[in-house]
């Protein structure tokens, strides 16, 4: 297999070994699950304790088993050290396959990533996720929506519910800003880690932040906006037609809110 730092194809290890073929192929066609992503920097991790708690949730809920956090830990550690990358971009599978009574857990690693610059363009589409609050493997209907996104001149799609409201982008959370506190939407979606981290590192940083219902026409209340998720943020210029200002001192004090947030050793 591929070794470790080569080209675009990720490390991968199976509970604490590296991938073998019939793993990988096990993984592709029983690849019910779900998984977290996150960005290691020198062997730590902000909002860990986030991302061992959405596994272990999520493991309870679909398998009805719970999922180690200190074992996932050391598995992390084992194939980042593995892969021998200071920073990198790493994932963490959880499956079970057919027959077994044992969570299998992949860990993934490759060199380390970041939100493509912004300001974004969204393209607002009608499309709910089943079972929002779950990060699963294989989501067809927001690849294909933030596709046709691009497709229509846009960078990506914001998903919305029948009503008009708005839920989250297709891989993203998104925050938006009235000139005085920063509203998250009250909405069945992923409770993004990045979104989580921020929210509790806020007020620290002189910043109120809710969750309330956001709908498309009641976007002009708001004067910015902005999407985060595992690999950063990125500023929001206009969703639909409806034009937000790119506000600058605003993206400093969040990832000065996230950059000052304690991180963890794997």
């Amino acid at each position: 297999m591929t070794t470790p730092a080569a080209a675009a194809l990720p490390y991968a290890e199976f509970d604490g070994r590296p991938a073998t073929e019939d793993d990988l192929r096990r993984a592709l066609f029983f690849n019910y699950g779900h998984f977290t992503a996150m960005q290691v920097r020198e062997g730590r991790v902000r909002g860990l304790d986030l991302h061992l708690a959405r596994l272990d949730a999520a493991n309870r809920e679909l398998f009805g088993l719970p999922l180690d956090g200190d074992l996932v830990r050391r598995l992390i550690r084992h194939a980042w050290r593995s892969a021998g990358l200071a920073d990198a971009s790493v994932r963490v599978h959880a499956y079970l396959p057919p027959g077994s009574t044992a969570t299998t857990v992949m860990v993934t690693v490759r060199e380390a990533g970041g939100m493509p610059p912004g300001p974004k363009a969204l393209m607002s589409v009608p499309f709910a996720r089943t079972a929002a609050h779950l990060k699963r493997p294989g989501e067809f209907g927001q690849t294909y929506h933030a596709d046709l996104a691009r497709r229509a001149g846009f960078d990506d799609a914001l998903l919305t519910l029948p009503d008009g409201s708005v839920t989250e982008g297709a891989f993203t959370n998104i925050g938006f800003w009235d000139g005085t506190a920063i509203t998250w939407p009250q909405a069945p979606a992923l409770s993004g880690v990045t979104m989580g981290v921020l929210e509790r590192e806020l007020p620290g940083a002189g910043l109120r932040s809710s969750r309330r219902t956001v709908t498309l026409d009641g976007l002009g209340a708001f004067r910015s906006a902005f999407l985060t998720n595992s690999l950063g943020m990125a500023p929001v210029a206009r969703i639909d037609d409806t034009v937000f200002t790119v506000d600058a001192e605003l993206m400093r004090r969040l990832a000065a809110a996230y950059d000052g947030a304690p991180d963890e050793a794997l």
